[in-house]
């Protein structure tokens, strides 16, 4: 009997949980959860259709009665008009001049509210607007909801990263679908010193109802799922996410997988959810999940801007989820599987991994917000193109007033070439890699390592050039210089990426490993012919796959 429930629990979640294809991946660290007191938001914006380039709006000022056209951000539909602002500060990027960040990942949840008639602001607009809008993260969380109150949500739910130099909080958000406008939803601070995460699932469960200071929420957000039918205990008891979008196995495996991965690398306790993240989710007879991680943890010690970005570089490495250790890696332990994830043999359903490292990247992001500095200064959107794992994140100061030409809107598309685009470089690199991963993402990491702490290095010697501009008066110069600094990082960050994708298919091309040293591939005694390249063997598992079912017919006549 207890089976028989346990089966039709799973069939009633299956059914009123709904889970996006595209998919991104966010950790959010407060200030006092680093080494400099910074704080951080990631995002990688997941899609098999987005193009990955840096988004740019001036500062403006409108007149009274201005209007602003709205554009759904996945598909570019038009979805209306809404009230300008007499002013907006400049964006770039997902960061805007005064240090603000933002960044989402899409729960979906209860597919009754995933549309809303004649709503005109989707999740992408909503982001996008709120930095053109606010001075503060909790600033942007009022713009945020005051905006689908007024004029409707478009989207399904979706979870926030809202970043400032003191804050950083976690918004989730599901519209209330059609016949009613706009939206619920809960926002909490993240707890000084420590770091939360999300991907895909919606993560907020109880919240405290009296606690302005740290947590904030729509007012129907409890009374909105009583008249629903979907929650009848007391106040105290309601939980966002297991009333909209409660967790099943795909929720676990596919997406708080990659949050318990990202906590497991900071974190030594992390084990004891490793059948959590495995998609084995326990519950009690309310239906709530008993088993989830919490929503924040504190980490063993404090990050760096580079132990973010490990965060963002993840296969699942060295735990359970291990995506180099089962066959699907193949003879070249690649860590990638392609769509789609789930798949019958014989009519038993099965799944690939889904890793925070990922081949349908657009674009990713470390956003590092710094209240130690003037904002054009202290802001830095460490910015990267396609896969997490093979990208570069170049340093782009949110004060810069112009985008480097490999990174400006419409300089191609998901469908035109364009050999000045950074997507592209980024991906002709990656995609060959694929082919035989496990040798050329050694060279990979080195071009990736040496750029990346180069980086590190320059930023403090930037920094203080900068202030030292801005302290003496000169602020245009100031941002003059720190816009000079950012574009030619990124130039010559793309032009040696070129350099590596040439460097790559010369030394792996046609299965062959030409010989190299340092780079410099190494000739004859004639000096006019390569030296007879490498012609490496299969591991020795991989050609008994090979021949467990073609045997006889592969074997060599003697």
């Amino acid at each position: 009997m207890l089976k028989n429930r346990f089966i039709i629990l799973i069939i009633f979640l299956l059914a009123i949980a709904v889970y996006p294809v595209e998919a991104c991946t966010n950790f959010l660290i407060s200030k006092g959860a680093t080494k400099d007191g910074s704080a951080m938001i990631t995002y990688a914006a997941d899609s098999h259709t987005l193009y990955g380039e840096l988004y740019f709006w001036p500062a403006a000022d409108y007149v009274e009665g201005a209007q602003l056209d709205v554009y759904e951000w996945d598909t570019g539909k038009y979805l209306g008009k809404i009230p300008q602002v007499a002013h907006t500060w400049q964006v770039t990027g997902n960061m805007n001049e005064n240090q603000v960040a933002i960044g989402e990942t899409t729960f979906g949840g209860r597919k009754e509210l995933a549309s809303q008639k004649d709503a005109i602001v989707d999740y992408g607009s909503l982001i996008y607007i709120a930095l053109q809008r606010s001075k503060t993260a909790r600033e942007a969380i009022t713009v945020m909801t005051d905006l689908v109150k007024n004029y409707g949500y478009a989207s399904s739910g979706e979870s926030f990263s809202i970043a400032d130099p003191n804050e950083v909080w976690i918004l989730e958000m599901i519209g209330k679908g059609e016949g009613q406008k706009g939206a619920v939803w809960v926002a909490m601070r993240i707890p000084d010193g420590y770091i939360s995460g999300h991907a895909n699932q919606a993560r907020i469960t109880r919240f405290p109802l009296n606690d302005s200071k740290n947590c904030l929420y729509a007012s129907d957000v409890i009374s909105f799922a009583r008249e629903k039918g979907w929650f009848d205990g007391k106040n105290n008891d309601f939980s966002f996410s297991d009333t909209y979008a409660p967790v099943n196995f795909s929720a676990a495996r596919f997406c708080e997988a990659r949050v318990w991965s990202g906590f497991n690398k900071v974190n030594k306790q992390m084990k004891q959810y490793e059948n959590y993240a495995l998609g084995k989710v326990t519950y009690d007879e309310n239906k709530i999940a008993t088993n989830r991680m919490p929503l924040w943890i504190k980490p063993d010690s404090l990050l760096s801007v580079k132990d973010v970005v490990k965060l963002m570089r993840d296969h699942y490495e060295g735990t359970a989820l291990d995506m180099t250790k089962d066959l699907g890696a193949g003879p070249f332990g690649s860590p990638y599987r392609w769509r789609p994830m789930e798949w019958k043999v014989d009519s038993v359903t099965y799944v690939h991994e889904r890793a925070v490292s990922t081949q349908q990247t657009g674009f990713s992001f470390v956003a590092q917000c710094r209240s130690f500095l003037p904002n054009p200064i202290g802001g830095i959107l460490w910015f990267g193109l396609d896969d997490t794992y093979m990208t570069c994140y170049m340093p782009i100061y949110c004060g810069i007033k112009r985008v480097p030409n490999s990174l400006k809107v419409g300089d191609g598309d998901m469908v035109t070439w364009s050999d000045n685009s950074a997507f592209w470089v980024f991906n002709q690199v990656s995609n060959f890699c694929y082919s035989r991963y496990n040798d050329m993402i050694v060279d990979i990491r080195k071009i990736q390592s040496r750029l990346e702490n180069k980086f590190q290095v320059f930023t403090p010697v930037v920094d203080q050039a900068a202030l030292t501009l801005w302290n003496n008066g000169n602020k245009d110069l100031a941002l003059q210089f720190l816009t000079e600094y950012s574009v030619n990082q990124v130039e010559s960050s793309v032009a040696q990426w070129k350099d590596l994708g040439h460097f790559l298919l010369i030394k792996y091309k046609d299965g062959n490993v030409m010989i190299e040293k340092n780079g410099i591939f190494e000739r004859n005694e004639s000096g006019k012919l390569p030296v007879s390249p490498l012609h490496p063997s299969y591991p020795d598992w991989w050609y008994r796959k090979i021949i467990e079912n073609n045997k006889e017919h592969l074997k060599a006549i003697e």
